[in-house]
């Protein structure tokens, strides 16, 4: 009998771009299929910005894994290759930047039905900032300026998700009106520094690298506000 490959993404709340002691990193890496995994960064959202593709090869080079990165705005591959090279990965690793720019980005190029196959294959899939927003099918953003809600994810995570929770000013009590309300549907607020993984929809971990710091469910309360209750963490340390 044919067991169907478990279904994972990872909504990070850190990592390489924002931290230096790497315990976010090497969490995402504890969760690969294997011991070498193949990681494929994207950068879309930031519009491929050098910088930050050299940070990521900088913090994976060293690491035990197989670093590559996916570039749409300078695209060499095409779909087949695409397929191929995507499909090939362990681990998909998504930037921040521009959330309503990096989907509508991956849906001209059909990177968007590429990593689902991925994520029914097996592939681990995970960011931060826009690159937790995409996978929900919906989330908290400032891709046109104020902060609103964007109900145009890829939908492989049920709800909304909120980065920035506790490091933006209006985040919190912009993400809960728009829970109170209906804008957005139920879903997930990640303080920086936190990690949160998900199988097959559902929470099953829940990391901090940052005292105090966690992600948060948020739901209406039946009265027009939200009940936003914490996620329990394990505290990540080096060498855990």
């Amino acid at each position: 009998m044919t067991v169907a490959p478990v279904r994972r993404l990872a909504l990070l709340g850190g990592g390489f771009s924002t931290e230096d002691d790497g315990l976010l990193d090497d969490w995402v890496l504890g969760h690969a299929r294997t011991d070498r995994p193949k990681v494929c960064f994207v950068p879309t959202a930031s519009g491929d910005a050098p910088g930050y593709v050299e940070k990521f090869l900088a913090a994976y080079r060293s690491r035990a894994c197989e670093p590559a990165v996916l570039s749409l705005f300078r695209r060499e591959l095409d779909d087949g290759s695409l397929r191929t090279f995507l499909l090939s990965q362990d681990v998909v690793y998504v930037g921040g930047g521009n959330t309503a720019n990096l989907l509508a980005v991956w849906r001209v190029h059909g990177v968007d039905r590429l990593l689902r196959e991925a994520y029914d294959r097996g592939t681990l899939l995970c960011g931060i900032s826009a690159g937790a927003n995409c996978w929900a099918e919906a989330s908290h953003t400032d891709s046109f300026g104020p902060l609103t809600h964007l109900s145009d994810g890829l939908g492989l995570l049920p709800g909304s998700v909120c980065p920035h929770y506790d490091s933006e000013p209006g985040r919190r009590s912009s993400y809960r009106a728009a829970v109170a309300t209906g804008a957005l549907a139920a879903g997930w607020a990640l303080e920086d520094g936190v990690g949160a993984l998900f199988t097959d929809g559902r929470p099953t971990e829940a990391v901090t690298r940052t005292p105090g710091a966690r992600p948060y469910r948020v739901e209406p309360d039946g009265n027009g506000g939200t009940e936003e209750r914490a996620t329990p963490c394990r505290p990540l340390a080096a060498g855990t």
